[in-house]
């Protein structure tokens, strides 16, 4: 949830990649030099090495070469993309959702309980005649926007969470979803409608799932970089890039607090009552309603817009987002950053669990809020060994126990990042 009460100036500037964005711009480069019809996609491996799908073992060799991990699969992305434009072209179905699976080199067509038998073997019958790389899958709940209940922003056609601040030079604007309201909707902060934010100026839903809320007094305000996390604390937000399949992120809501998933796939096409959005990330990170429009980040770098999803963060689920680069991009505008902090750097990740090699990613630096102390930040005392307590200092005598305890740690960290947001997100 973005604020307006932060203490930064905000700075266009050169930040440091990190170890994720690495590895996916290595993977994308490749990728994008050995063409469609030789590739199906890259990730990051659970190493934290990108894995580059290729079609032949010459260009096998030149991913390895280039110090990249190849697998070598069936089809190519030139034949996952017919594949996704049949599917377009067939009659909509609401309920229904699509994305490429590079790791299984599959097109994943999924189905939530609101599809009907009928709807469900006449897409499972059009699958078949694609090939057998179109996987089928039934799913609970269904695929909703994610709205009723998001934070700090209200209007008489409902409450949604702000995403980030961006400018187009002469006004600043709240980057939100496109689904909470259309071009004219008036927000506010309360419940009463006393304290106007502003007015959304421009909405892009469906088709894309981004929108511009205008402030009412032109300006986001001092620290407008900064996402607000609770009890005066907020996490810096240094830059904007494209997700990457295996990626570990955090999404922020006022529903479900902080949460981190991973990026299972992109390009991903969503069938919503309310009409088809394309081209969104895929992850595993829980939602609920009332967290929509939040911001999708890691390690400080803004990443996607929750647009929606199907399940809850009691038994898991799916949820897209709008990504962020493509939103600046059509609406011609820039992310408000902050100045990194001087010596930062991005730890190397490892794995850890189903988290994989992003395991040891943070959601980004911490920084002090309006009333807030620099002594020492909150995400810095989560995150430092010395809080996990002195127990496994004893235990780090001999290499096993301090592979097990590395482990322990990452998961401890985790769960102190969700029992604290959860807790302090208002």
């Amino acid at each position: 949830m973005v604020t307006r009460a932060m203490a930064s100036e905000t700075p266009a500037t050169s930040v440091p990649r990190t170890y994720a964005q690495k590895a996916g711009d290595m993977g994308t480069g490749l990728v994008s030099r050995l063409g469609p019809s030789r590739t199906a996609g890259t990730w990051i491996g659970y190493d934290g090495r990108p894995v580059v799908a290729v079609t032949d073992k010459d260009a096998a060799a030149e991913v390895q070469k280039a110090g990249a991990k190849a697998k070598v699969v069936s089809h190519s992305m030139n034949e996952l993309k017919s594949a996704t434009t049949t599917l377009r072209s067939a009659p909509r179905v609401a309920g229904t959702a699509w994305a490429m699976d590079y790791r299984t080199n599959q097109i994943v067509v999924r189905g939530d309980s609101t599809v009907s038998s009928d709807d469900w073997s006449r897409m499972t019958r059009m699958a078949s005649g694609i090939g057998t790389f179109v996987r089928m899958e039934r799913t609970e709940g269904s695929f909703t926007p994610r709205v009723n209940g998001a934070q700090a922003i209200l209007s008489t056609g409902g409450r949604c969470s702000a995403g980030f601040n961006v400018t187009n030079g002469q006004s600043d604007f709240i980057l939100t979803a496109g689904h909470c309201g259309p071009t004219g909707s008036i927000w506010f902060e309360d419940s009463k409608a006393t304290q106007r934010v502003g007015k959304t100026v421009t909405q892009s839903f469906p088709g894309n799932d981004f929108s511009l809320v205008q402030y009412a007094d032109g300006k986001a305000g001092d620290g407008a970089a900064v996402v607000s996390v609770g009890d005066g604390k907020g996490v810096q937000i240094t830059g904007a890039a494209d997700a990457t399949v295996g990626q570990r992120v955090f999404r922020s809501g006022s529903t479900s607090g902080l949460r981190d998933g991973e990026v299972t796939a992109l390009n991903a096409t969503v069938n919503y009552p309310e009409g088809t959005v394309t081209g969104l990330i895929e992850t595993n990170v829980c939602a609920e309603p009332g967290d929509s429009g939040g911001p999708m980040f890691s390690e400080g770098i803004a990443l996607g817009l929750t647009s929606g999803g199907s399940g809850d963060c009691t038994s898991g689920g799916t949820t897209f987002f709008e990504p962020v680069t493509k939103a600046l991009a059509d609406l011609d505008v820039k992310l408000l950053v902050a100045t990194p902090a001087a010596g930062s750097g991005s730890p190397a990740p490892t794995a850890s669990g189903a988290q994989g090699a992003a395991g040891s990613t943070s959601p980004g630096s911490s920084t002090p809020v309006a009333g807030g102390t620099a002594d020492e930040p909150l995400l810095s005392q989560l995150t430092d060994p010395r809080n996990v307590g002195p127990g496994l200092l004893v235990i780090a005598g001999s290499l096993v126990a301090l592979a097990a305890t590395r482990y322990i740690r990452s998961e401890q960290d985790r769960k102190a990042y969700r029992q604290y947001y959860s807790a302090t997100w208002n």
